[in-house]
C-alpha cells in the first residue's frame, strides 16, 4: 500500500474517481429538491364542473360568453393525477384585465398545477364580449289580473313604491330595456283594496327577460279596489192589451227605485231599469208581484221584486161578451224543442263559450190558440243572449226569446251560463 500511495499515476487516478463520485451526488442546476422522480403509469383523467374564474374590472365593465364550469383533462403520473382530482387546488381563469371594449377570442388558462402534469380544457377558447357597464333609473309599471276583480267591482290605478328602479348592466342590454313591471301574482276573487310586494321583471320589446341588476329587487304595490253602484228610477212596460171592457187607469209600485251594481262601463250607460206588465191578463183591480228587469252586465239590483198595484175600470157589458167568445176558443199547448241558441253583442277580441245548457239550445213551453200553436216548430223563434258590455269571466245570462205574437211561451231555462275569453 505504501508503494502505491507512493505512486503518484495511482493518486491522480483516486482523485478522478473521488471527483467523479462528489459530481455524481450534487443536484442539478433547475431540479426541485421536493420534487420526487418515482418511476411509474401515466394516466389520463377528466376533472367536470371546475369553475371558471375571470379576472376584470367589475366596476365599469360587464363580461359575458364565459361559461360557469369547464371539463378538465390532466395527464401524468399516476400519484400526481390522483392528488390533483382529489383536491382540485388548481384555477381555471381568463384574465381580461388589459381586455378591450368588444367581442374576442380568449383562452382558458390553468395555474397552480404540477409541472408534472399536462392539462387541456373543454372548450380551450371561449368568444366573451366585454362592455360598457352603465346604471340607468327606469319607472316600474304595476301588472295584475283584471280577471280576479270580482263582479260590481272596479280597479283603480296601482301604485306602486318606489315607482322608479335603478338597472345595471351592459349597455346593449340597457337599450333593450322595454317594460319594466311589477307583477302581482295571486288567486281569488278581490272586492277591497290590497297591498303586496311584486318582484321586478326586465323584458324586451319581445318580452325576453334581460340580465341585468335591479335596486330594489322588488316593490310595494296597492291596487285600490272600490264597487260600483248607483240609484236609478224603475219603468213600467206594458205588454200586450187590455182585454175588451177593461180600461187600465193607473199602475203603481211600491217602490219607485232600484240600486244597481255592475262594470263602471255599464253603469253609465244603464240610467233606468224595468218592470214589465202584462195588460192582456189583467180583468180587474189586483196587485202584482213583479221581478226587476236589468240589463246584461249589471250584476246585482236591490230591490229583486217590486209590487205593482193595478186599477181599473170595466164596461160589464164588453166583458161579458169577451168571457162568452173565450170559452168557445180552445187554447192548445206544446214543446218546442232544439231553438238554436245565438250570441250578440260580443266585443271584439272576445270569445265566448256556453257551459249551460250544454247542447246550446233552447226549450219552450208554448201557449196559444190550436190553430196557431200547432205549426210552430224551432225556426219559428229566435233564442238569444246579448253579451253587450260584458268583460272576461264567467257570467249567467238572461235567454230572450223572439216568436209569433199571437202566442205566449216561457223557456224551460231562464238563463245560460257563459265563459267569456280574451284573444287579445
Amino acid at each position: 500500500m505504501d508503494k502505491m500511495f507512493d505512486n503518484p499515476w495511482f493518486i491522480k487516478i483516486l482523485a478522478l474517481l473521488l471527483a467523479v463520485l462528489l459530481y455524481s451526488s450534487v443536484p442539478r442546476t433547475g431540479e426541485k429538491l421536493t420534487d420526487v422522480n418515482v418511476p411509474g403509469e401515466q394516466i389520463t383523467e377528466t376533472i367536470k364542473d371546475i369553475p371558471v374564474k375571470v379576472y376584470y374590472d367589475t366596476e365599469n365593465l360587464v363580461v359575458s360568453g364565459i361559461p360557469n364550469t369547464v371539463d378538465v383533462t390532466i395527464k401524468g403520473p399516476i400519484t400526481h393525477v390522483q392528488s390533483a382530482k382529489a383536491l382540485k387546488n388548481f384555477e381555471v381563469y381568463v384574465d381580461l384585465t388589459n381586455a378591450k371594449i368588444g367581442k374576442q377570442k380568449i383562452k382558458l388558462k390553468v395555474r397552480n398545477l404540477s409541472d408534472k402534469l399536462k392539462a387541456t380544457m373543454k372548450p380551450s377558447n371561449v368568444t366573451v364580449s366585454v362592455q360598457e357597464k352603465i346604471t340607468k333609473e327606469f319607472r316600474v309599471e304595476a301588472e295584475f289580473n283584471a280577471g280576479q276583480i270580482e263582479d260590481g267591482y272596479t280597479a283603480g290605478q296601482p301604485v306602486v313604491e318606489p315607482n322608479k328602479v335603478k338597472i345595471t348592466g351592459a349597455k346593449s342590454d340597457i337599450d333593450r330595456i322595454t317594460y319594466v313591471k311589477a307583477t302581482l301574482e295571486g288567486s281569488g276573487k278581490l272586492k277591497s283594496t290590497i297591498s303586496r310586494e311584486a318582484q321586478i321583471q326586465v323584458l324586451d320589446k319581445e318580452l325576453n327577460k334581460l340580465n341585468v341588476v335591479v335596486e330594489p329587487q322588488t316593490v310595494k304595490v296597492t291596487i285600490p279596489i272600490k264597487t260600483n253602484s248607483k240609484t236609478v228610477p224603475i219603468n213600467i212596460v206594458k205588454k200586450g192589451t187590455a182585454p175588451d171592457g177593461v180600461t187600465i187607469e193607473s199602475i203603481e209600485l211600491d217602490q219607485a227605485e232600484a240600486k244597481i251594481t255592475g262594470s263602471e262601463e255599464v253603469l253609465k250607460g244603464t240610467e233606468s231599469v224595468r218592470v214589465e206588465v202584462d195588460l192582456s191578463k189583467i180583468t180587474e183591480n189586483t196587485t202584482l208581484t213583479l221581478p226587476v228587469i236589468i240589463s246584461n252586465g249589471i250584476t246585482k239590483v236591490n230591490p229583486q221584486i217590486v209590487k205593482a198595484t193595478v186599477v181599473v175600470k170595466k164596461d160589464e157589458q164588453k166583458v161579458g161578451q169577451m168571457d162568452e167568445q173565450k170559452d168557445e176558443q180552445k187554447d192548445e199547448q206544446k214543446t218546442v224543442s232544439g231553438i238554436p241558441l245565438k250570441i250578440e253583442g260580443l266585443g271584439d277580441n272576445f270569445t265566448a263559450e256556453v257551459n249551460d245548457p250544454t247542447s246550446q239550445t233552447v226549450d219552450l213551453q208554448v201557449n196559444g190558440p190550436s190553430e196557431s200553436v200547432t205549426g210552430l216548430g224551432p225556426n219559428d223563434f229566435t233564442a238569444f243572449i246579448d253579451l253587450t258590455g260584458l268583460a272576461e269571466g264567467t257570467h249567467d245570462v238572461k235567454i230572450q226569446v223572439k216568436g209569433p205574437t199571437d202566442v205566449e211561451w216561457t223557456p224551460e231555462q231562464s238563463t245560460a251560463k257563459i265563459t267569456i275569453n280574451n284573444n287579445a
